[in-house]
């Protein structure tokens, strides 16, 4: 004989079963946010500065996010496409050399070195260098106007250069930072509207090549690095029975956050806002996330770059803004 309760406690249960497995699918399902070329994140690689933040702009005051996935290593600085540059700082940190703000490794250790001895002296009646008497004192007051000496020049050196650095900071953007102000590795590079005309419409083009799934078309647009990254994107979502579709992109507004030259290539990352519609399907063309009817707005930073002697801008890199 069933319990009088017994079709409550099976009602519950099965509520709860279906809600486990819904909770277990939730994370499987392609997100319309995050399944637009890039996914949501920030990948690619800017030369030596690609842990570097670019600077904020009116479109993107803010700045962006850090790089997640790059093949630049944070250590190395330098680009797979091109030689090794200065090392850069982790993205945050002020620019410059680690070594920007400690003394000398010689200087601080000799000085180190000698005051220890100094105060060592001190310590058991000797003075710095035996005293001023005796007949070592005209020999310790040398020693003595010697170390002085040193420690002035180390001053003036030290807090001398920390100026230069920070005037060196406060550059025009365009210009690298080397190790000790602007990188010889870097140069200014002047955008042309005709290089705002190729960004623009190589935003488009990326994103109808990404809908239509057409790799061989990316291949000409972006860099071997980014188009691996539109690759494994892809292929992620066709796992999942998905397919993300981009349309009628429109570009509202871009401007340009820095611009520069190094190892025989030009570099520019370029803020742009702009709205299209972004709806995810099953592979029948059922929409399962997003929608046909209303737009999305976002906001990204781009950086693009070419050989220097000449050639078409390719994407290597996108950020998304903080």
């Amino acid at each position: 004989m069933t319990k009088p309760h017994q079709p409550v406690r099976n009602a519950r249960r099965s509520g709860i079963l279906l809600l486990g497995a819904a909770l277990a699918v939730l994370p499987l399902l392609p997100h319309g946010a995050d399944a637009r070329p890039g996914g949501g994140s920030s990948m690619g690689s800017r030369g030596s500065r690609t842990y570097s933040a670019p600077a904020p702009t009116q479109t993107s005051p803010y700045g962006a996010s850090p790089m997640q996935r790059s093949i630049t290593q944070p250590s190395s600085g330098g680009y797979a496409n091109g030689p090794s540059s200065y090392p850069r700082s982790p993205f945050g940190a002020p620019y410059g050399s680690p070594y920007a703000a400690r003394p000398h490794p010689f200087a601080s250790g000799f000085l180190g070195g000698m005051l220890g001895a100094g105060l060592f002296g001190v310590l058991f009646g000797h003075g710095i260098a035996g005293g001023l008497t005796g007949g070592g004192s005209f020999f310790g007051l040398l020693i003595q106007l010697l170390l002085l000496g040193l420690l002035i020049s180390w001053l003036v050196r030290r807090f001398g250069g920390r100026a230069r650095q920070g005037a060196s900071i406060a550059a025009p953007p365009g210009y690298g930072y080397g190790l000790a102000g602007p990188s010889a590795a870097a140069a200014q590079v002047t955008i042309t509207p005709d290089d705002y005309r190729a960004f623009q419409r190589l935003l488009m083009d990326i994103q109808a090549a990404w809908s239509q799934q057409n790799l061989p078309a990316l291949q000409h647009m972006a860099t071997p690095e980014m188009v691996g990254y539109f690759n494994a994107q892809l292929s992620d979502l066709a796992s999942r029975g998905a397919r993300n579709i981009v349309s009628d992109v429109r570009f509202d507004h871009g401007d340009l956050s820095e611009a520069w030259s190094e190892n025989g290539f030009d570099y520019a990352t370029v803020a742009m806002r702009y709205s299209m519609v972004d709806i995810t399907t099953d592979m029948t063309g059922r929409v399962i996330d997003g929608s046909s009817t209303e737009r999305v707005t976002i906001t990204e930073l781009w950086t693009f770059m070419r050989p220097t002697r000449g050639g078409a801008w390719l994407l290597s890199a996108i950020q998304q803004t903080r």
